[in-house]
């Protein structure tokens, strides 16, 4: 696969931040830190197959990523075939993108295989409540972000899939996925057939704390970068325009303001209840 070096670190956060920080020069040429800064997400693929040798070294790379207390409470389910790409494709609303993609991985929290654990060595598990779905779901972020960055680096391009959720139980039965484990996220992977825009990302000043968190100067900030996020990146369409009418001032925030206020997900509680979670 060949793969466009990327630019430099400080070109990428400068296209990024309106207040990017310095970059020392050795920074500035380092591949990892170049390649992250970089990222952007991938929806068009070429369609040229992408081994599983490739993909089960993606895996390793980002499966040896942090794990909360050496727990390791996530997996990766790889789907290759066409027509279960179709099926999970249709389970996402139908996002067409989707089932172009030559891969689909789909990465699962998993506290099934802790609690086995308890069960072979006869010793209680004395921690059912939120903290045990929060630390697997947290394990399979971690290894999400790390198989980005491991595919980029290969040349392969990534977008995450968080509408799995919202066919959570039909997802899971697709995949055979046991009690107490379940879907986190899915990552379509490809051979980009263009390079993707980067975003742009909200200030650092906003979202980058010393000491203590702190909200000053919030609403100016994000309406500042509404304004130079919509010349940028307009959106190609507002949300809801029949519901809340056309905005003059359309941008970042009232479109997330806007994707929020129709139910998502309402029922994800109850099927993780379900899969023999409790969420005290």
């Amino acid at each position: 696969m060949q793969q466009k070096p990327p630019p430099s670190l400080r070109a990428s956060l400068a296209e990024r931040f309106s207040d990017a920080p310095d970059v020392d020069a050795q920074s500035d040429q380092n591949d990892i830190l170049r390649h992250m800064a970089a990222h952007a997400s991938c929806r068009a693929f070429l369609p040229e197959a992408v081994s599983m040798d490739v993909l089960k070294v993606l895996c390793a790379t980002a499966l040896s990523s942090p794990s909360k207390s050496d727990l390791q409470q996530r997996d990766i389910v790889l789907i290759q075939s066409p027509e279960q790409r179709s099926r999970i494709s249709d389970l996402v609303s139908g996002q067409a993108w989707v089932a172009d993609a030559p891969v689909i991985a789909v990465f699962c929290g998993n506290n099934r295989r802790h609690r086995l654990a308890h069960e072979w060595h006869d010793i209680p598990f004395a921690n059912d409540h939120l903290d045990a779905m929060f630390n697997a779901a947290a394990d399979a972020a971690i290894a999400l972000g790390a198989f980005v960055t491991a595919a980029q680096a290969v040349g392969l391009g990534c977008c995450p899939i968080s509408a799995v959720r919202n066919e959570a139980e039909a997802v899971s039965d697709l995949l055979g996925l046991p009690d107490h484990v379940f879907p986190f996220a899915g990552l379509a992977i490809g051979v980009p057939r263009s390079q993707p825009d980067v975003s742009k990302r909200l200030p650092l000043s906003v979202t980058c704390h010393v000491d203590r968190y702190g909200e000053d100067g919030l609403e100016n900030a994000v309406r500042t970068y509404d304004a130079e996020r919509a010349q940028a990146q307009p959106y190609a369409q507002q949300r809801f325009a029949d519901r809340f009418g056309a905005s003059d001032t359309y941008g970042w925030s009232e479109d997330k303001a806007r994707q929020y206020s129709a139910p998502e997900r309402a029922d994800f509680g109850a099927f993780i209840r379900r899969r023999g979670f409790s969420l005290d």
